[in-house]
């Protein structure tokens, strides 16, 4: 399979290198960069040196593919699409910009129209664990956001239960890693603003919401984000008001039933030692995602702890795998790596 990334000089295009380096399935692969083109792509991603040969080339040098990967900034790929979705069979937006099925949204979360409204009924919502029937047959699919990625999986047997208060939100705060920046700099990640920082830079209004509330059908999940000094990584904490009252065996029922099958959510809660619930740091370059949850013993209120690596199942790994779904492949193709620990 012939594959072309396009934005392939930043951190989520440097994931799509290594992880499709490695696909069993990919015997030719494309890294297209403008700011980059004619260099090596081991200039961008270090850990690439003598892995590939590869070279950055100008967008207007890419050959047809079977499957295109969008890693640009947002607003370019709306703005672009024509541009590059004809030159493969598929065509996976790692981007925000074909997320959210109701266009009206953009301008509530993103603060401008989205250009082209009609095409996104075109796009799949990519998380296989939501729609893995759908993204069978599409030829279009959209990444998800990291942050939604980590409250979605977490809340999502909940929510598919029917065991949720809706007349009540979910209360949700993440954790985050610098990487969830992006590679371009600036005051925020300047390292004496940085280092030893807790700062939380989007209290209200973050743009993930709006996939959170998508995809858990939830009137209302009031969200935060909390910058913190981890490069890598993303640990979610979601408070979920029930509508009855569960035990732990209730639960613990609901999250086998949802995820047995899945083989990249793990349900993590141990009794005892310190990784009793989900720890980003051991999912480093995995493309796991690790589900905890506490029963709160005074009320109806389930608290739902998920953690993931941002840059692979909350962006390149999760498309990795989507386009393993969409291709009939191994689902768990190129994703083997466990992460590291310690």
């Amino acid at each position: 399979m012939r594959v072309a990334i396009v934005g392939a000089a930043g951190y989520t295009g440097g994931e799509l290198l290594r992880i499709l380096l490695d696909h069993p399935q990919v015997s030719e692969l494309q890294a297209a960069s403008e700011s980059q083109a004619g260099k090596f792509v081991w200039s961008a991603h270090p850990n690439l040196r003598k892995r590939t040969d590869l070279a950055f080339l100008p967008y207007d040098a890419l050959r047809p593919a079977d499957v295109v990967f969008l890693a640009l900034p947002h607003g370019e790929a709306m703005r672009r699409l024509d541009e590059f979705r004809g030159l493969g069979t598929l065509c996976v937006d790692l981007s925000a910009d074909h997320r959210l099925r109701q266009a009206s949204a953009y301008d509530v979360w993103y603060g401008a129209p989205h250009p082209h409204p009609e095409r996104l009924a075109e796009f799949v919502y990519g998380i296989p664990e939501l729609h893995r029937e759908q993204i069978r047959t599409a030829r279009q699919l959209s990444g998800a956001g990291c942050n939604a990625t980590a409250v979605i999986r977490g809340v999502l047997p909940l929510a598919r239960a029917g065991v949720i208060d809706r007349s009540r939100p979910i209360v949700a705060e993440a954790k985050v890693g610098s990487s969830e920046g992006g590679r371009e700099s600036s005051e925020a990640t300047h390292h004496p603003e940085r280092a030893g920082a807790v700062r939380s830079f989007a209290p209200v209004g973050h743009r993930h919401t709006a996939e959170m509330e998508q995809e858990l059908a939830h009137p209302r999940v009031d969200f935060s984000a909390t910058s913190i000094e981890m490069v890598r990584g993303v640990l979610a904490t979601a408070h979920v008001p029930l509508a009855r009252e569960l035990d732990e065996k209730a639960l613990w029922r609901i999250y086998r039933e949802a995820y047995a099958a899945e083989p990249f959510v793990r349900v993590v809660k141990e009794r005892t030692g310190i990784y009793r619930y989900p720890e980003p740091k051991i999912l480093s370059g995995s493309n796991y995602c690790d589900v905890g949850f506490a029963l709160d013993p005074r009320g109806q209120r389930v608290v739902v702890v998920s953690a993931i690596d941002n840059l692979v199942k909350g962006a390149a790994g999760n498309c990795v795998q989507a386009m393993n779904v969409a291709c009939g492949f191994d689902e768990t193709a190129g994703l083997g790596f466990p992460g590291l620990h310690p």
